[in-house]
């Protein structure tokens, strides 16, 4: 007979059973974490601080690091922590704010891609309407939006998952609570508030991927028609980027959320997972700025100081006149 009870704790996966790797996964882990944080910081900073950079584009890539700090940390510190004490347990409480915050971000950031390629297709395809299309009220809009479908799927996804029964095992087999392994050791049988939360994430990933689909076959449709072979780099070095992160993200998350789950842990079910929480966060911050000038030159500003002159400036001249 299965064990009814309440769970009052999980217990998640760890990359290996040899103490010696485990550390080593640790240290790997930390490192990444720190990088993601240090990367994703220095775009907030310098997109907030260069007045220059004060455009939808760059708007939106701020969102999207504040998301990727969030995302990544949601997940990452809790792994190290059991990687380096080795007590795997979380509580429910705990798996339970971890499941809506990891929906909450990761369908927020879904969205968010999805406007920086509409931003995209406004400043390549309607440039002269561009500042009409993409005013800082509809900015503002946008990027409410995409909180408020993270916050709603991640209510569905968080609800329907916890009003299952858990019995016999706790063991999760991932390095963070997730909705297709808390699914695999759940005694219900009645999963229908889960599947139409599913289907409704899968309709919105559809719904995203088919507009910036469309978005960037019309981009590429004018960026090929361009005279000059810098004005078509120009324009590839601001789509390229965002168009990478966003297979990147779309495709493991899919990958993760529609594949069975195996009945015993996979070294692939880790890496799907590591690839769309913790590679898009790592990566976003590189990629954007390897590929973006006027975000290097921004940074380059940033780090030397020189943000701070114009700033006090303005500042003395408004206090004197």
């Amino acid at each position: 007979m299965p064990n009814d009870s309440i769970v009052g704790e999980f217990l998640l996966l760890v990359f290996s059973e040899i103490r010696e790797l485990q550390l080593v996964h640790s240290v790997l882990f930390l490192a990444v974490y720190l990088a993601a944080l240090t990367g994703n910081l220095l775009i907030v900073a310098v997109t907030t601080l260069d007045r220059r950079l004060h455009t939808p584009m760059y708007f939106f890539l701020r969102h999207l690091s504040v998301l990727d700090l969030c995302l990544i940390s949601v997940t990452l510190p809790k792994s190290v922590d059991i990687s380096l004490t080795d007590h795997r347990s979380i509580s429910l409480l705990g798996c339970v704010v971890q499941v809506f915050l990891v929906i909450v971000l990761a369908t927020s950031e879904l969205v968010v891609l999805t406007a920086m390629s509409y931003d995209r297709y406004a400043a390549i395809c309607r440039p002269l309407r561009y500042e009409l299309i993409m005013t800082n009220t509809a900015c503002r809009k946008m990027a409410a939006t995409s909180w408020l479908s993270g916050v709603l799927f991640g209510i569905f996804y968080t609800a329907s998952t916890f009003s299952l029964s858990f019995c016999g095992s706790t063991i999760v087999q991932q390095f963070f609570c997730d909705v297709p392994s808390l699914l695999k050791i759940s005694c219900s049988e009645d999963h229908v508030a889960i599947n139409v939360s599913v289907t409704g994430g899968v309709a919105l990933g559809v719904v995203c991927f088919v507009s910036i689909v469309v978005s960037y076959v019309r981009i590429f449709q004018v960026v090929l028609r361009m005279p000059t072979t810098e004005s078509r780099a120009k324009a590839f070095s601001t789509c390229l980027p965002h168009l990478a992160v966003f297979t990147v993200f779309l495709f493991t998350a899919v990958i993760s959320y529609l594949k069975p789950v195996s009945d015993s842990p996979s070294t692939l079910d880790l890496l799907v997972s590591v690839f769309y929480t913790v590679v898009p966060p790592t990566l976003n911050p590189l990629i954007y700025s390897l590929r973006n000038r006027d975000l290097k030159a921004a940074l380059g500003r940033v780090l030397k100081g020189r943000f701070l002159i114009p700033r006090l400036r303005d500042k003395i001249s408004v206090s004197f006149f």
